[in-house]
């Protein structure tokens, strides 16, 4: 018999369809798992036990009158700590910040909750997500289930590791410079940037400029229902203006024969990345030839962008330092008080200067993709390392943690839609992502895609963490 943690959110709904399975069940399986693997992970702020089996038990009563609210009626997700969840705090993994409770809901948590979904807890994040890594002063450091020595990846730490343990079927992240991407490679799963404005966002972040909400899961399937959902405008967000979106599941088996894909090992300039991580993603790039895509070594011809990044990020950093009282501000991490130190000395000039090479890079971009529907890359230039690290010891990659995501922040710059798919473990058994981007509003390709490969290469799950650490 499958085990409940085994189910994906399709298989799910099925199961209370046919009246196999309970919301109740569902809901009680999850908890009982966070109650087991929380210790070992640090993935959760708060679990809402109570609430969340309320939820179960109301969905459960619409299942067996067969009225379910919506399309995702007793499925379970959790929410990001920068994401405001009314009645419980918003803490953005600061001890900097109030834990009074927000006093209504985010545009993605509403548009879940009236499909029908559950949510079940808040997931950690570092300090205001101002990094990759998965470590806060206000719940220290989230352990990756593949290996708990190792980090999850941030700044969506906590989300990542529990879609990898199905502790909850769908998980709300962010993405700033790779905040979705980077701990969905690092921890096997699926994760989803969407197109900029795509997924609307409220309260702002005060990276706005490039700043997504997504979708992260164990499969493509159910980011695909989840985006179904999620994905539509919200009057608190002006960005959030693409119109109503598309129907994600239905051109989900369209697979990529007819293609043309351009395969980038270095985007041009990346240095550094680790030879299992090359050697993996090659093949997954290669694999989409065997899949009906005309498949090109071919790079964008941009530069590193990442001092346009930091001319944009920077000054989201010196806002979110200059909003905490002087006298609160010694309790904020080191390095992001440096960072936001850097912000500060950014002119307004400069800053729109930034902004405007956005546009350039937007439309390099556009450009490219006229000649190519997809293009596929590393999601990362490493595999998982050490917890409490900011870069891979060795040095490498000096004390940058940008360093070793050169793949990553270009497309927040452009806002296009890109997603990380697991494509293999190294001989350490850690997961390694392919990330896969698209034009514009081409979130629909980007999950076709991604679907396909993982049709092809069905990508291996956890069922318990692999605890090397504790303490």
């Amino acid at each position: 018999m499958t085990e409940i943690r085994d189910l994906d959110g399709t298989a799910t709904l099925h199961a209370y369809r046919d009246r196999t399975l309970s919301p109740r069940e569902v809901v009680a399986d999850a908890l009982d798992r966070i109650d087991r693997h929380g210790p070992d992970l640090d993935a959760f702020v708060l679990v809402d036990r109570d609430g969340a089996l309320a939820a179960a038990t109301a969905s459960a009563a619409r299942w067996a009158k067969g009225e379910p609210r919506g399309p995702l009626d007793g499925l379970t997700f959790t929410v990001k700590d920068n994401i405001a969840w009314a009645g419980h705090p918003m803490r953005r993994g600061s001890l900097t910040t109030s834990d009074a409770p927000a006093t209504e809901n985010a545009p993605i948590v509403d548009r879940l909750i009236e499909a029908g979904a559950i949510p079940l807890a808040k997931t950690t994040m570092p300090e205001f997500g101002w990094k990759g890594l998965g470590d806060s002063t206000h719940t220290g450091p989230t352990r990756n289930p593949w290996d708990t020595q190792k980090t999850t990846g941030g700044s969506s730490a906590g989300a990542a590791a529990a879609a990898a343990l199905n502790l909850g079927l769908l998980h709300i992240g962010t993405d700033g410079a790779g905040s979705i991407r980077i701990p969905a490679a690092f921890c096997g799963i699926y994760g989803l940037k969407p197109s900029f404005g795509r997924v609307p966002a409220f309260p702002p972040s005060p990276f706005g400029p490039v700043a997504h909400l997504g979708p992260m899961t164990r499969g493509v399937r159910d980011s695909a229902l989840m985006m179904r959902a999620i994905a539509r405008p919200d009057s608190r967000d002006m960005a959030a203006a693409l119109g109503e979106p598309p129907d994600y599941l239905a051109g989900l088996e369209d697979g990529v024969r007819g293609l043309r894909i351009a395969w980038s090992p270095r985007l041009g300039y990346a240095t550094g990345i680790d030879p299992e991580v090359a050697r993996l993603t090659e093949a997954a790039a290669k694999a989409f030839a065997d899949l009906g895509a005309t498949v090109e070594e071919a790079d964008p011809g941009f530069a590193d962008p990442v001092e346009t990044l930091n001319g944009v990020w920077l000054v989201g950093a010196w806002c979110v330092l200059r909003g905490i009282p002087e006298d609160q501000r010694d309790r904020v991490e080191p390095a992001l008080r440096a960072a936001a130190e850097r912000g500060r000395q950014i002119s307004a000039p400069d800053f729109v200067a930034a902004l405007n090479a956005r546009g350039a890079l937007f439309t390099a971009m556009a450009r490219f993709h006229q000649t190519y529907d997809l293009l596929l890359t590393p999601a990362l230039a490493t595999p998982a390392f050490t917890a409490d690290n900011l870069t891979p010891p060795g040095g490498a990659f000096g004390d940058d943690w940008l360093n070793w995501t050169p793949f990553s922040y270009p497309f927040n710059l452009t806002g296009q839609p890109a997603a990380s798919v697991p494509c293999g473990l190294t001989e350490a058994g850690l997961p390694v992502g392919l990330q896969i981007v698209g034009p514009m509003g081409a979130d629909a390709r980007v999950l076709a895609a991604s679907r396909a490969f993982e049709a092809a290469r069905p990508w291996p799950s956890l069922s318990e963490p692999r605890v090397t650490h504790r303490g």
